[in-house]
């Protein structure tokens, strides 16, 4: 094997262009050659870098989203080194993204896209600042970059606070409490300062509510903390600030989502900063590169965002779970190592490697007059970035919002420096190409003539532009190719201090599933898994009404599924075992498979769904099923037949099934109820 050091260039003054679609895959000499000789003349357009009457607003940082939900899931459970491989590409510094914010989800027990994420307050009594990932995320992020600022936002919250109701405001104390507490447990337990906290993802706020907040964060000497509102849209919070000088006052930045790169008068007449605080949510391919490429200079251009934050930062989730692979690079498969640095990673890096939170825009229009867009950034000490993207229609669709029409053409952009900006009209700037995946790299002398210099702009192409002696082209050896799951997997949960609350490869889809240990067991069950939500969640989709977390290959087809089950809710409590499931997410209710279910009152039933469809149902009291005590499900789907058996006994057998025709193994509750699960087993193809 190669040596694991990261592979790096020499540093480059200047970055461009990316280039996207296989025909513009050149060397960087001939985009700067399309006026030779018998070519048709370039569209011309000259734009003024100038400082002399001050600059724009201040730049905040580019960031990613890890949550909403679950997106990071697997990304823990990658074996070593490519756990920290995929950490440098997402966060170290001049490495590769260089992100500059990570905004995390506040676990809330309930679906929140991809899968749930655990709460550290599952009830009013109960924390536990080390459920879930995305402490760990951060501290990983923090390692790499000391300066990377970390915001906090819920998407659910657990039942406990609406006191019945799916409803976080009705008792705004205990929910400002439960946020700030999230925040101290950050420090207290991994000495994580929070920079930014946010409401609730894009359902409504209350100004009351963010009022209290701020009071009970600088109640606790929490001041330096930041409020975001309302991670929505520009409207109503831009308006209600407008008349409500209080909310005015608390709120520091106005944060909207998915905004098409264009703002609102209100907003701009708060003076707020204003974030693009989540974006893209693009499959990663070369067009969502281009969509990434076009939004993170508009959002300015066009609405004057000073920071633009991508959902979801690596697709850490099983692929077929909504919006596989909308994230900034792809990890998820960590059964066989295997991750991909998409495209998306490095026109991050054009701006995140040539720029500082606290710099400044330039005062410029930033439109291109043949299509596209530029912006200017100085730390204002003489270093100058310029950014230049010349993204198609076609190459820069996002998932939403629709993207009007519009048209790129070839052009030559003429830059006139003044200002301070005089002091660099001697000598030469010195710039590099990269394209598709750094396959190429050259580097290029651009003079600066009377403090004037030329660039011939092809189509979809990204340039950077720069001062700086900073920015590298760097990567590790190739990972392991891909591998489908094992289609022989177990688990049997003896882990004494595992590194994680989850165990492995379990992605929760409705409940939250726990290592436990089972202390009142002297004997085989002493380490088991565990369904801890016991009372429906504050919900921000609409989740199940019984608890379900999926496994292995949606490809799967035949399988057979075993697994110890332990049912603590006497009476109506009850647990299954399944096998084809074919949804998650946000779709988690409509799923369907095959579900063998057992029941406290000694009844069993074969279900095609979440409990609606039967298949088969009957008595299992005779094999003495019954709250309180271990017994064995097995499930076998070959073709179109199904049978199961209970303490290794068949128990129903020759049940035909028609679809669907294949998807995962799953295990679950009939309720948001306790129950224990282990020794889980399956074989599968």
């Amino acid at each position: 094997m190669a040596s694991l050091a990261a592979q790096c260039p020499t540093p480059a003054w200047r970055h461009a262009p990316h280039q996207l679609a296989a025909p513009f895959l050149k060397m960087a000499a001939a985009a700067f050659s399309r006026a030779g000789v018998g070519a048709a003349p370039l569209l011309a357009a000259t734009y003024v870098l100038d400082d002399a009457n001050g600059l724009g607003r201040e730049f905040d940082g580019i960031g990613a989203v890890s949550g909403g939900g679950a997106t990071s899931r697997l990304l823990v459970n990658y074996p070593e080194p490519y756990r920290s491989e995929i950490l440098d590409y997402l966060f170290k510094p001049n490495f590769g993204a260089s992100l500059h914010i990570l905004k995390v989800e506040i676990g809330g027990d309930a679906q929140s896209t991809d899968g749930t994420e655990p709460s550290h307050m599952h009830y009013e009594n109960d924390e536990n600042y080390f459920r879930g990932y995305e402490w760990w995320l951060m501290k990983e992020a923090k390692k790499r970059n000391p300066k990377i600022k970390l915001i906090g936002l819920p998407w659910a919250f657990p039942g406990w606070i609406g006191k019945g109701e799916n409803w976080p405001y009705d008792y705004p104390d205990i929910t400002a409490y439960y946020i700030v507490s999230w925040i101290l447990g950050a420090k207290q337990y991994h000495d994580l300062d929070i920079d930014y906290i946010g409401i609730w993802n894009e359902r409504a706020f209350s100004s009351k509510y963010i009022k209290l907040l701020r009071y009970t964060l600088d109640k606790h000497g929490l001041e330096q903390v930041r409020i975001i509102a309302s991670d929505r849209l520009w409207e109503p919070i831009s308006f209600v600030m407008m008349i409500d000088s209080e909310l005015h006052g608390v709120v520091d930045v106005i944060g909207a989502h998915y905004p098409g790169t264009k703002t609102v008068k209100n907003a701009l007449l708060t003076g707020k900063k204003l974030w693009s605080s989540e974006d893209y949510s693009t499959f990663n391919n070369d067009v969502g590169a281009g969509c990434w490429a076009r939004i993170l200079n508009q959002n300015y251009v066009n609405g004057n965002m000073t920071a633009t934050i991508a959902w979801n930062l690596v697709a850490s989730y099983y692929e077929e779970l909504p919006f596989g692979r909308c994230a900034l690079m792809t990890a998820q498969e960590p059964w066989s190592g295997h991750y991909k640095v998409e495209s998306p990673i490095w026109i991050t890096a054009h701006t995140t490697q040539f720029t500082r939170p606290g710099w400044s825009y330039l005062q410029v229009d930033g439109h291109l007059e043949g299509g596209g867009s530029f912006v200017a950034l100085t730390d204002g000490l003489g270093n100058l970035t310029i950014i230049i993207e010349t993204m198609s229609h076609n190459h820069s669709k996002c998932i939403r919002p629709p993207l009007p029409n519009f048209n790129v053409v070839p052009q030559r952009a003429t830059f006139y420096l003044k200002g301070s900006f005089r002091i660099l009209t001697s000598g030469a700037w010195v710039f590099c190409q990269l394209v598709v995946n750094f396959c190429s790299l050259s580097f290029l002398q651009l003079q600066v003539w009377r403090g004037r210099f030329s660039l011939d702009l092809d189509v979809d192409e990204v340039y950077t532009l720069t001062t700086l002696k900073t920015g590298w082209k760097c990567g590790y050896p190739e990972p392991p190719p891909p591998q489908p799951f094992p289609s022989i997997y177990s688990d049997d949960f003896n882990i004494r201090n595992p590194p994680f609350s989850e165990a492995p490869n379990f992605a929760d889809q409705t409940g939250v599933f726990e290592y436990f240990v089972n202390a009142s067991d002297a004997g085989d069950h002493v380490f088991t898994l565990r369904q801890v939500v016991v009372q429906r969640p504050i919900t921000w989709v609409s989740d199940a009404d019984q608890t379900i977390s999926v496994i292995g290959n949606f490809k799967w087809v035949n399988m057979t599924v075993t697994c110890d089950i332990y049912i603590e809710k006497p009476r109506d409590g009850g647990v299954f075992i399944a096998g084809r499931v074919d949804n998650g997410g946000i779709y988690v209710r409509d799923s369907k498979g095959v579900f063998f279910w057992v029941f406290a009152d000694g009844t069993y039933r074969v279900t095609s769904d979440l409990g609606k469809q039967f298949f088969a149902k009957g008595h299992a009291g005779l094999a003495g099923v019954r709250d309180n005590a271990w017994h064995t499900l097995t499930l076998n789907i070959q073709g179109n037949s199904a049978s199961g058996l209970l303490n290794g006994y068949p128990l129903w057998e020759n049940v035909t099934i028609s679809k669907p025709g294949n998807g995962w193994a799953a295990l679950g509750t009939r309720s948001f109820e306790f129950a224990q699960f282990d020794n889980f087993h399956i074989e599968a193809c």
